[in-house]
This record gives C-alpha cells, structure tokens and sequence, in this order.
C-alpha cells in the first residue's frame, strides 16, 4: 500500500488547492462530499480541454 500512498497525497494536494475545500466550511457532509465530487469534475475537465489542443 505504502507505493500507492503518493497518488492519494497527489489527489489531496489538488483538492487543497481548491479554496472552498481548504478549511472546512461545510455544516453538512453531503454538501462537502459534493464539493469534493464537483472539484474533481472541474479538474477532470480542465485536463481533458489541455490534452485536446
């Protein structure tokens, strides 16, 4: 597991990079978990529109 372990320091790192999931502002887990899902869409999207060109 510990080879993996940069992957999931790499995802975390992108996501704290997002300035609404960098303190945790969210009363309610469903609304962080869907701000962790819609920040990882926005990413998602933006490598996909830089691989295109």
């Amino acid at each position: 597991m510990v080879p993996r372990r940069w992957m999931v320091e790499r995802t975390f790192a992108w996501l704290g990079r997002c300035r609404r999931l960098s303190k945790d502002y969210e009363y309610l887990r469903v609304c962080s978990e869907n701000a962790i899902y819609l920040t990882m869409a926005m990413l998602l999207v933006r490598r996909l529109s830089r691989s295109a060109r």
